[in-house]
């Protein structure tokens, strides 16, 4: 249990500091090139877990790589991008708290993980926290980045689930950063065909870009990854119930942006929600999805030393 909890608290580095991110990109990075922001946020963190990994893609997982690579990088970054700059930051990260239920979902139909009574209820009182928040006097909702926001948050879904369905022995380090390393390559392609030059960076912008690739991405991405490896998919969409709560606390401190009463109970019953679901010892042959043989069917297709 012991060891559990500490996962958990690794997994956790990730949702706080994607719910710092969205501060960090409303406030400092330019609003009108959405591509390269994310492009810059991608394939530097990419470029630098790849220094430290040194492992190439084999076989099934050069394509694999580009899946993962699209889906949890190239799409959901520039939602999320698109995101944090039409929405206040409360509000932008509250929508990414009904991942919670897409993934206990998501994972009870395709990885067979059947969720416990307890992640049922919090899958259910997380959503209720953000139907309040987000309804609370003084939320923002531009219509425009209210679906980035949900477009943001399926296609992470996707492939989140993906990334455990395909957890067959290459390391977390490595799958990591070849899938921000081909995302981020996408991203730079698009981002010179449709934007033109990339974004002047200097003064804030330079610290703000490296908090977003080093932080919120190399780092982040890191420890959520980790924890989808050792942890239920349903346990690790709950820890990610810890986004919009730091996005709602900056927006108070740092954006001065307002909360009413029913956001304040929204709050309270996310809250809630992370408790209900915290992590247990998984009992031995349940809670992984897949049979051992099936694991260890899928490393010869892993990744190979360079």
């Amino acid at each position: 249990m012991e060891g559990t909890l500490r996962w958990a608290a690794l997994t956790a580095v990730a949702p706080v500091a994607w719910g710092a991110n969205y501060y960090v990109t409303r406030q400092f990075l330019p609003a009108d090139q959405p591509l390269w922001g994310a492009a810059l946020r991608a394939l530097p963190a990419g470029c630098l877990l790849l220094l430290a990994a040194r492992q190439r893609p084999r076989g099934v997982w050069w394509g694999r790589s580009a899946v993962l690579g699209v889906l949890n990088t190239s799409a959901f970054f520039v939602f999320v991008y698109v995101a944090s700059q039409t929405l206040a930051t409360s509000t932008a990260s509250m929508v990414m708290a009904l991942s919670p239920l897409a993934l206990t979902l998501g994972a009870w139909l395709l990885l067979a993980e059947r969720p416990s009574p307890a992640h049922l209820v919090a899958a259910a009182v997380g959503p209720a926290g953000v139907v309040l928040m987000l309804g609370g006097p003084g939320a923002q909702t531009r219509p425009a980045g209210i679906l980035a926001s949900v477009a943001a948050m399926l296609v992470s879904t996707a492939g989140y689930l993906l990334s455990k369905r395909w957890d067959s022995g290459p390391g977390v380090l490595s799958v990591t950063a070849w899938q921000l390393t081909c995302g981020g390559v996408v991203l730079l392609v698009l981002a010179a065909a449709t934007e033109g030059a990339p974004p002047p960076v200097g003064g804030a912008a330079v610290a703000a870009y490296a908090y977003t690739s080093l932080v919120a991405t190399a780092l982040a991405f890191l420890a959520w990854f980790t924890g989808l490896r050792r942890l239920s998919a349903g346990t690790v969409g709950l820890l990610g119930l810890l986004n919009p709560v730091t996005g709602v606390l900056l927006g108070l401190s740092l954006a001065d942006e307002r909360l009413g009463v029913p956001q304040v109970a929204g709050m309270v019953l996310v809250l809630t929600a992370v408790l209900c679901g915290r992590p247990r010892a998984a009992a031995p042959g349940r809670g992984t999805g897949k049979a051992p043989q099936a694991r260890a069917a899928g490393r010869p297709g892993g990744l190979a030393d360079r």
